[in-house]
């Protein structure tokens, strides 16, 4: 597991790394959530995403699951939800185009 301090570093390592699930905050400094969601959606199209949030805003998460989310939570969450939705990234039925959980 890595983490990074902002969405260019991130991106800069997607280059050159193979990221099968991503957890990606909607709040961040420099570059929002979604639009290193929208970037990273080009970039790797194979990645599953998995967006989070501390504000409860449904427009936010409408536009996560149209750029291409598998799944969405709102902090805080349970670590058993937090599991099911990587699980759920991590199969065929958590690629894009599906229904964000």
């Amino acid at each position: 597991m890595s983490t990074f301090a902002n969405g260019e570093d991130f991106l800069e390592y997607v280059q050159v790394h193979s990221v099968p699930v991503v957890v990606l905050d909607v709040w961040m400094e420099r570059m929002t959530g979604l639009e290193v969601l929208a970037r990273l959606c080009a970039m790797s199209p194979q990645t599953r995403i998995i967006v989070i949030s501390g504000r409860e805003d449904f427009a936010v998460k409408s536009i996560a699951r149209q750029i291409g989310a598998t799944a969405f939570l709102l902090k805080p969450f349970e670590d058993a939800e937090f599991l099911d939705k990587v699980q759920y990234a991590l199969t065929d039925r958590g690629g894009r185009g599906t229904k964000v959980r």
